[in-house]
């Protein structure tokens, strides 16, 4: 109980929270079906700190797509930025190809990007409900930043108001990368 109410705390002041890890052998691997088609798989980023973002192009916090760009252009090869589009909040545009549009237009986005996805209610995509079961994560609203470790494993979380360029975030990714 007490660990959830740090971490629920920690999210709600867009603090950053430490949780222990699980061991790499124990870390489950995600497909997320792709906003280009196909499906991308965990697997692939294996060796690579990954920071998964629950997005929507109606939020208040949408301009934080240009800084998760900029972020995924200085790690390029070494961590990946994945933006996970929502409606759970009901902020979300009407259909995957809107999402596509609307973030080629306005922020120019190349990071990998899933379609829209079910985060926090209703059928739960299996990453989340995997961080709720685990690791006591939900996010409680958009642009939410859940950093996974190299071999899979939950690191920390932070919510919408931590900013993707802030030193908390890239210290801690700078950090998996030594």
């Amino acid at each position: 109980m007490l660990r959830k109410l740090r971490l629920l705390t920690a999210l709600l002041l867009g603090g950053v929270t430490h949780l222990p890890a699980a061991h790499a052998a124990d870390a489950p691997v995600f497909s997320f079906a792709s906003i280009d088609g196909g499906t991308m798989s965990s697997a692939d980023w294996r060796g690579k700190p990954v920071l998964v973002v629950n997005t929507a192009s109606l939020c208040g916090f949408t301009p934080q797509y240009a800084a998760l760009q900029e972020l995924s252009d200085r790690y390029q090869g070494r961590a990946v930025v994945l933006a996970i589009p929502s409606d759970d909040f009901n902020q979300e545009l009407a259909s995957d190809g809107e999402v596509k549009d609307f973030c080629a237009l306005n922020y120019d986005l190349t990071l990998p990007m899933t379609t829209i996805t079910h985060v926090a209610k209703g059928d739960l995509h299996p990453f989340y409900a995997w961080l709720k079961a685990e690791h006591g994560f939900a996010p409680g609203w958009n642009f939410n930043k859940v950093l996974i470790g190299p071999q899979g494993e939950f690191v920390s979380a932070w919510g919408p108001t931590a900013k993707p360029l802030s030193d908390r975030i890239t210290g801690a990714i700078d950090k998996l990368l030594r």
